[in-house]
């Protein structure tokens, strides 16, 4: 089987990984010359250590990035409203990891490039087009970034794409979709090095749905010299959502202290000192929180969607390149599973995840598992004396529960998963 897959992003290099593993060797096509290591911190959740520990990455994982130990949510003054237990600390036959995602996109690269014949992963070329062939294959047109030149036509049985939020090839299937859907949230997010706090381990959330922060640590080499390389994330709502984005989302774009952090000047605690924190970091990224509306149907043919171009979502629930790697592990399944079969195959991959996806682009709209902190802001927005009068323990557990399930990573899912891959 011939495999094109647009995209060498997580998604991407994580199906090729996959495909590799069952003896499909695929050819990945890249726009960029070369793949720096952009980005900030990133989660990997239990459901998707599990597939990538099957690919035999979980070492390389632990080496580089953290071993996330809890999860907490707190109030804009600093008082606790949930704390659970994480990856092996809650009981997880696996770890979930807090990573920086260009370390992380590096390791993937790496490994492809080990796995891989060399000639089958292309840098500088540009997906432009494709076409089916009489014989129901698919011819693909590229262009060669650094020239303009147009490479092709390439013929195979299956074309992917991994190509992110402003997915070329999703573009032709839906050309008049436009941009991508502002929540009304800017994000500026960044990663210093600083002090430990609380275990060293843990994920912090404070505030509410238009004001927070989201802070954890992504580094073991930081971690095993008593510091911390400390990814954070300071949130506000500037608009409503389907206004226009401020700014188109890259990786690239500077942000500046002056834009937020006055807002968070009294977000100082007795386990962290945010705008100190803040401070100290020489560069931000400024991000618009945007996703898209799921849409009917990924699959046209031979050609199939994955990842940010089949359902981007908001970076809520620590959840986005889990799903990336869910993605992957299924379309694999199905595509060794159908064999000949190309159509059904990524018909049944899109059955499995299409509307599993939508679910959580919905959740997160709804601010997913961070919901715990809007509730307790509307019911108590000066703070409170004794939390379980604000919100009891059942309350906050059942939502902590809930968004689990929805996103495939409680227990009993994430147990059924790792059994399947050992």
């Amino acid at each position: 089987m011939e495999v094109i897959i647009v995209g060498a992003g997580i998604g991407g290099l994580t199906l090729a990984l996959s495909l590799v593993e069952r003896g499909i060797t695929p050819t990945i096509y890249e726009t960029v010359r070369e793949v720096k290591p952009l980005g900030v911190g990133i989660n990997v959740l239990p459901h998707a250590t599990a597939i990538l520990t099957d690919l035999g990455l979980q070492e390389d994982l632990r080496a580089t990035g953290i071993e996330t130990k809890e999860l907490c949510y707190f109030n804009k003054f600093g008082q606790e409203i949930w704390r659970e237990p994480r990856g092996l600390a809650a009981g997880y036959p696996v770890p979930q990891f807090s990573i920086h995602r260009g370390q992380f996109q590096h390791l993937l690269l790496k490994t492809a490039n080990q796995r891989l014949p060399a000639e089958n992963i292309k840098f500088g070329l540009s997906y432009l087009n494709h076409e089916i062939t009489s014989s129901g294959r698919v011819e693909c047109l590229f262009e060669e970034r650094a020239t303009g030149q147009v490479k092709g036509p390439v013929e195979a049985d299956v074309l992917i794409a991994a190509d992110g939020i402003h997915s070329a090839v999703r573009a032709k299937f839906y050309p008049n979709e436009g941009p991508p859907r502002w929540s009304g949230a800017v994000l500026w997010r960044a990663a210093v090095e600083s002090a430990q706090f609380l275990s060293g381990r843990s994920m912090i959330m404070a505030g509410h749905a238009d004001q927070k922060i989201v802070i954890y640590p992504i580094s073991k080499q930081a971690y095993d010299q008593g510091r911390s390389y400390t990814n954070w994330i300071a949130e506000l709502t500037l608009g409503k959502p389907g206004d226009p984005a401020p700014t188109q989302e890259n990786w690239n774009k500077a942000g500046h202290k002056a834009d937020f952090l006055p807002q968070f000047k009294d977000w100082i605690y007795d386990w962290l000192d945010y705008p100190k924190l803040a401070e100290s970091t020489e560069q931000i990224f400024e991000f618009p929180m945007v996703d898209r509306d799921p849409v009917e149907a990924w699959s046209f043919g031979p050609t199939t969607l994955l990842v940010d171009a089949a359902h981007p979502m908001y970076p809520i629930g620590s959840n986005g390149a889990s799903q990336a790697i869910i993605d992957a592990r299924t379309l694999t399944n199905r595509l060794t599973e159908y064999g000949a079969d190309i159509t059904g195959a990524l018909k049944a991959y899109e059955s499995e995840r299409l509307h599993a996806t939508a679910a959580i682009v919905a959740a997160n709209r709804r601010q997913g598992p961070d919901e715990i902190m809007q509730i307790v802001h509307e019911r108590a927005p000066n703070g409170f004396e004794k939390l379980d009068d604000i919100i009891s323990r059942e309350e906050r557990e059942q939502i902590a529960a809930k968004y689990k399930v929805l996103a495939g990573f409680d227990h009993a899912t994430v147990s059924k998963v790792a059994k399947a891959v050992n």
